[in-house]
């Protein structure tokens, strides 16, 4: 299996636990403020194979607390054999993923191969397919994901959502606060421009307005935080 890209170890990427974090390519989505938009295609070149990572984290045992999926979008492939010998060298797995891809999350959860789930909430419905770059977009498997998380399917989960100044208002953050009233925890990210995002001209929100929108979702949920700049795709 080809694996795009390997970050030997973050304090970031998977909460509580020292990690590292491996990267697949390909993406549904097009998000305007993507940092890994050199992962939308899976024919870009591989930086290794599930071989090489299998090796890595043998040697890493001890070292590493667990290992992070992310992309790209990880669940545009069958996971379920890597996972597995992941589970087995002892590390437990988180997930990223937009959302899109509800029936190979549950496989995922029910098989007992994924600990913790990050799911994207990228804005209100009504500006959804504005906000990942397609003119028009179903919106019926993330809300089965969501609906999965929400409904106990994972044993530890997170939304989050990049805060973008030119695609968000607090009325989008209400309506986000509402489709996923009674989360476990979200947290907001600021959009952090970057040489990678395929798109100038995009700004993070105020530090007034962050804080704005954090209060407007906290009500909804047990946690809600500011989290730091973007780091990944926010599948």
């Amino acid at each position: 299996m080809k694996i795009h890209g390997l970050q030997k170890m973050t304090l970031l990427d998977y909460p509580g636990k020292v990690a590292c974090t491996v990267f697949f390519g390909g993406c549904d989505l097009r998000c305007p403020f993507c940092h890994n938009s050199a992962l939308w295609d899976e024919a870009a070149p591989a930086a290794l194979d599930d071989r090489a990572l299998l090796d890595f984290l043998r040697r890493r045992r001890g070292l590493l607390d667990g290992v992070a999926v992310t992309g790209g979008e990880p669940l545009l492939r069958d996971l379920a054999p890597l996972l597995a010998e992941i589970k087995a060298l002892g590390y437990p797995v988180k997930l990223d993923t937009n959302g899109f891809h509800p029936g190979r999350l549950r496989a995922l959860l029910e098989a007992g191969l994924v600990d913790y789930v990050a799911v994207d909430i990228k804005n209100s419905p009504v500006r959804y397919a504005e906000t990942v770059g397609l003119p028009s977009l179903d919106l019926s498997p993330l809300r089965e994901s969501a609906a999965l998380l929400l409904g106990g399917g994972a044993p530890d989960y997170e939304f989050r959502t990049t805060a973008v100044d030119e695609l968000h208002s607090a009325v989008d953050f209400r309506a986000i606060g509402e489709w996923i009233k009674g989360a476990r925890r979200w947290f907001l990210q600021a959009f952090a421009d970057r040489d990678s995002v395929p798109f100038s001209g995009l700004h993070p929100p105020s530090p007034a307005l962050l804080a704005e929108y954090l209060d407007i979702v906290r009500p909804f949920v047990g946690y809600a935080a500011l989290r730091g700049a973007d780091t990944t795709c926010e599948q």
